[in-house]
């Protein structure tokens, strides 16, 4: 007997990070010596600081409910890290606190768009947008972009892509799968042509704000273009800046109304995030910041020594990053010379083959291509390169 599937369930895949992730680790489970650079995930422990909030809110009793949208403490934290490091001002109704940034943007999709409505996405994209479009009922509208223009959508291209039926843009700076991110100059530029299209809403995913190394510092959209500020929902967490990924708590800041329908969602799937990982989060972001500078100085190192690596390998282009723990590789010219129809079967036989685990380019919207995280030590690192070059050689 079939049982009945809701339609909106099966236009969506498994996401292929998770899927990479789970079969590296079932083969490292049959005793095989596997490298995965799959996941996006610090591989550094939470501060001693962080996590001693964390034990602290359990000895006091702050395991209770909370307001779905997050505890005063905590929304008073993320307006002065808003006010702090972006230079946006916003009030408690304005904040909701969600179980990962990952909620956040699910709740943003479900409140805002409509069956018919459009998002548009650049490509290469987190992997998980166009899903969580398509279960909102709307349509993702992809934007491809490849190395020549770094990774990121012009102005021209967006205005082209912009219908009347175009009513989110995503926009993730800087970039999970690329690490590309965008400078103040080229957000001007995009906002000159959304300032065009009042309807369309702006999701910015900063998620990786804190791990950055760009000559210029970080900027978001609507810190770059105020006028865009009233249908801006400004997206991030602690997860990856202070290696909280266990602790699923992600945030935004936004027009009210939109954040009130997004609690609205969250109060009828999750209700609160938990009281205890709140409770360390408002440490996070209220305490020193130097664990994040420290993290972030292995990150620039790492992505340095990978980006060459890779770089110095035959058939393989890889863009410097601005930040984020990934390096995405242009792997099109060695699954030529290997004989290999596409960057699925190319991860394949380089798992198979050498047990390095990456993620096939395909599913972050970028055929012939892999992502690469850097978040693990050097050795390691150094390892899965000198499998990749002997993968890569002649027979």
């Amino acid at each position: 007997m079939s049982l009945p599937i809701a339609r909106r369930v099966q236009r969506v895949k498994p996401s292929p990070t998770m899927a990479a992730t789970a079969r590296a680790a079932r083969l490292r489970a049959e005793g095989r010596d596997i490298i995965s650079l799959t996941a996006g995930e610090p591989d550094f422990d939470t501060p001693d600081h962080i996590g001693a909030a964390g034990i602290e809110a359990i000895r006091t009793g702050l395991t209770r409910y909370t307001d779905v949208g997050g505890t005063p403490a905590l929304k008073d934290a993320i307006i002065a890290k808003f006010a702090r490091d972006n230079e946006l001002a916003y009030e408690r109704a304005q904040i909701l606190v969600s179980c990962g940034a990952k909620q956040t943007l699910f709740n943003l999709c479900m409140a805002v768009l409509d069956p018919e409505d459009e998002a548009i996405i650049p490509a290469p994209y987190w992997v998980s947008y166009p899903d969580m479009v398509m279960l909102a009922d709307a349509h993702p509208v992809i934007l491809r972009t490849d190395a020549e223009q770094g990774y990121k959508i012009s102005p021209l291209q967006l205005e082209r892509a912009i219908t009347p039926k175009t009513r989110l843009l995503l926009l993730n700076s800087p970039s999970n799968p690329t690490g590309a991110a965008y400078t103040r100059a080229e957000l001007a530029a995009l906002g000159e042509v959304l300032l065009a299209h009042p309807r369309v809403l702006i999701g910015t995913d900063d998620m990786y704000e804190h791990i950055w190394w760009a000559p210029e510092p970080f900027s978001t959209i609507a810190q770059v273009v105020p006028a865009l500020y009233e249908r801006t929902i400004t997206i991030n967490g602690v997860s990856k800046s202070h290696a909280m990924t266990g602790w699923r708590i992600g945030y935004c800041g936004g027009p009210r109304a939109i954040v009130s329908a997004m609690a609205t969602i969250q109060g009828q799937s999750t209700s609160n995030p938990s009281s205890i990982s709140q409770h360390a989060a408002v440490t996070a972001l209220n305490g020193d910041q130097l664990c994040v500078a420290t993290m972030n100085e292995q990150y620039k190192r790492r992505h340095d020594f990978v980006v060459a690596g890779l770089n110095a390998l035959p058939g393989v282009q890889c863009r410097t990053g601005e930040g984020t723990f990934y390096a995405f590789a242009d792997i099109s010219a060695a699954m030529q010379a290997k004989g290999l129809h596409d960057d699925v079967a190319f991860c394949d036989a380089l798992l198979e083959q050498q047990g390095v685990a990456v993620v096939p380019g395909s599913g972050f919207g970028a055929q012939g291509h892999m992502r690469l995280s850097f978040a693990t030590d050097l050795g390691s690192l150094e390892r899965a390169l000198e499998r990749l070059r002997a993968f890569l050689s002649p027979a």
